[in-house]
């Protein structure tokens, strides 16, 4: 099954679009609500699907205040509905007004999802005007396997507030995901699984001597409960020195032997 969210940012900047001329325009695909672009649309089950776009032509009244309705439906390669979220009545206080403002919506795939094709259909109504601003985006889920996924960055450690894969000197990005796909220990019922993560400078060279371990097994202060097919990590990244840097995340399933590395690019800008 799949779960979703539609939601939008407020920052406004460009000079407003006649009434009724409502787009969604530069969609795209990426790495959390607010990080680089997404390799490719195919997403393993406990994915997440984040689709980005800006809406061009909303209303911006005098008080800052931007109305307007989302609803967003995922149908399979057939046209058949498999998720239905109706128009929700949404107002964004946007201070800097203009015509367009950048907004999100995001998928996440059922660990039960079934493998094929899926399209993402998102839809923006005006309000006062009746304007309608539509998208499309297509997407596949594969076969189950065991991976490193949802990955994106936070401003805290519990991932409440969106980060970009960016920042300066000085801050702390947590960078979340999780490992789904997993097989239990036949004896602790519980996962074994390791992950290793390791920073890489724009050189390709490592910033660990070695790299940060965690093990999530029986002797783990979290358990991962009966039933769960995946569970959520954070790594906190504390951003020292300016660069262009990668955090490899190499996750090894010890019951199958299984492995799978994700690579998250991140930059530090000077502090001011």
């Amino acid at each position: 099954m799949f779960t979703a969210l539609a939601l939008a940012a407020v920052l406004g900047g460009t000079p407003a679009q006649p009434a009724g001329d409502l787009k969604l325009t530069n969609v795209r695909l990426t790495v959390g609500e607010l990080g680089p672009p997404r390799e490719g649309a195919k997403l393993l089950p406990g994915d997440v699907l984040f689709v980005a776009y800006d809406i061009e032509g909303l209303p911006i009244d005098n008080e800052g205040v931007a109305r307007y309705q989302m609803a967003m439906e995922v149908t399979d390669a057939a046209g058949k509905l498999i998720f239905k979220q109706d128009p929700r009545d949404l107002a964004d206080f946007v201070p800097l007004r203009g015509g367009r403002m950048p907004a999100r919506a995001y998928i996440t795939v059922g660990l039960d999802q079934q493998p094929g094709g899926y399209v993402c259909k998102v839809k923006v109504t005006d309000p006062k005007s009746k304007a309608v601003g539509n998208l499309e985006v297509k997407f596949d889920v594969l076969k189950k396997d065991f991976a490193v996924l949802a990955v994106y960055t936070s401003h805290d450690p519990k991932g409440e507030i969106s980060a970009p894969t960016a920042g300066q000197v000085g801050q702390t990005l947590y960078v979340q995901f999780s490992i789904a796909g997993f097989e239990r220990d036949m004896k602790t019922k519980q996962p074994n699984v390791e992950i290793e993560f390791q920073l890489f400078d724009d050189k390709g060279l490592p910033t660990l001597g070695t790299p940060r371990k965690h093990i999530q097994d029986n002797m783990s202060p979290q358990q991962v409960k009966d039933g769960d097919g995946a569970f959520a990590l954070q790594f906190p990244l504390f951003l020292n020195r300016p660069g262009k840097f990668v955090l490899q995340m190499k996750a090894t399933d010890r019951v199958t032997k299984k492995e799978s590395t994700y690579r998250l690019p991140v930059t530090v800008a000077p502090a001011n």
